[in-house]
């Protein structure tokens, strides 16, 4: 048994900004170490077209993304929320290594064990090329 996550499912309205607001956090810390901690350890992923099974997949895929999304900055918030499940509205901007800006705008849709683990995480994401100046997230 793993140690709980608060906050804790059933989630209210307060809890839901809470939990997305300690993702966002944990995101932009670009540690995949930390991150996949809140994940658990047989966790369900979509993102865009990959597939991701496990906590220890969940880090190498967030290892190889932020090798190449250099100068990564997310902004998260709440869409819905309802009993152990979340949904998200987020955009995220970063830079290729050929020095091009995009911004990502996108949903995720969470669904949570009793501990607070994110067992599922499903993102629907589009990237748009912007220019430096273009950017929302100094």
């Amino acid at each position: 048994m793993e140690n709980p996550r608060p906050p804790l499912p059933p989630f209210t309205l307060e809890t839901a900004k809470q939990k997305i607001q300690m993702a966002e956090d944990a995101w932009n810390s670009k540690e995949p170490e930390r991150v996949c901690l809140a994940y658990t350890i047989d966790t369900e992923w979509r993102n865009r077209t990959e597939f991701i099974n496990g906590r220890e997949a969940v880090k190498e895929f967030l290892k190889r993304k932020w090798d190449k999304e250099l100068n990564y900055r997310l902004k998260k918030e709440l869409w819905a929320f309802q009993d152990n499940r979340i949904a998200v509205r987020f955009e995220y901007e970063y830079q290729s290594s050929e020095g091009q800006w995009f911004r990502a705008y996108g949903n995720e849709n969470w669904e949570f064990d009793e501990n607070g683990l994110m067992a599922k995480r499903f993102a629907s994401i589009n990237d748009l090329p912007i220019t430096e100046v273009g950017r929302k997230f100094l």
